[in-house]
């Protein structure tokens, strides 16, 4: 499948589930989605390609989503992920990369919506809970309605954006996910952030 293929191809799956499309958006725009080719792929070994980008030490967020009518699972959306960042001030926009297999995904692209609870150091238990695949994330954990989405806010998170699906890019074995915020608060209180560092929490 070509470039022009794959990015048809992610605008078909995210109508299909309700969700925004970038042609939706007030966006700008954008390059040319394009897959990499077999032959263009760098000799680099898996295991030595993650050991080396483990020494970036990332902030780690819990992505959420409420439960919509037509899911089965009857309950919201979330998992764990490290790889998130604030993308732009004018509009404000941030973004999360999630993988094509993630079974979470396709239910926080029906939604359409998401928040984004940004973890401390003293729940990394927390993260753990939202890392298991399969499991109800949701059991014994406190959260409250995010006010414009309604995505779940979880309880003692330091901050919390709460977003609207803006668009979807394509990223080899990964979506670029990005949400226009539509609202967004911290705690006062100095907390030591939650750190994925090496393979570890801290």
């Amino acid at each position: 499948m070509g470039h022009a293929g794959m990015a048809a191809t992610v605008v078909r799956y995210l109508r299909s589930v309700g969700a925004p499309t970038a042609a939706a958006a007030d966006a700008a725009p954008r390059p040319r989605l394009r897959a990499v080719r077999e032959d263009e792929r760098a000799p680099l070994d898996a295991a030595e390609f993650r050991r080396v980008l483990s020494t970036f030490a990332t902030g780690v967020t819990v992505v959420t989503a409420p439960a919509v009518p037509d899911d089965d699972r009857r309950g919201p959306a979330g998992f764990a992920c490290q790889s998130f960042s604030s993308l732009s001030l004018d509009p404000p926009l941030v973004c999360f990369m999630v993988g094509r297999t993630s079974t979470t995904w396709p239910r926080i692209a029906r939604a359409g919506v998401f928040c984004v609870n940004v973890l401390g150091a003293d729940q990394a238990g927390l993260c753990r809970a939202f890392a298991v695949s399969g499991a109800d994330k949701f059991a014994g954990v406190s959260y409250d309605a995010a006010p414009v989405t309604g995505s779940p806010r979880l309880a003692g998170a330091p901050a919390w954006i709460d977003c609207t699906v803006h668009a979807v890019h394509t990223g080899g074995d990964h979506l670029i996910v990005v949400g226009r915020v539509e609202a967004l608060d911290a705690t006062d209180r100095e907390t030591a952030p939650l750190l994925f560092h090496r393979g570890r929490l801290s």
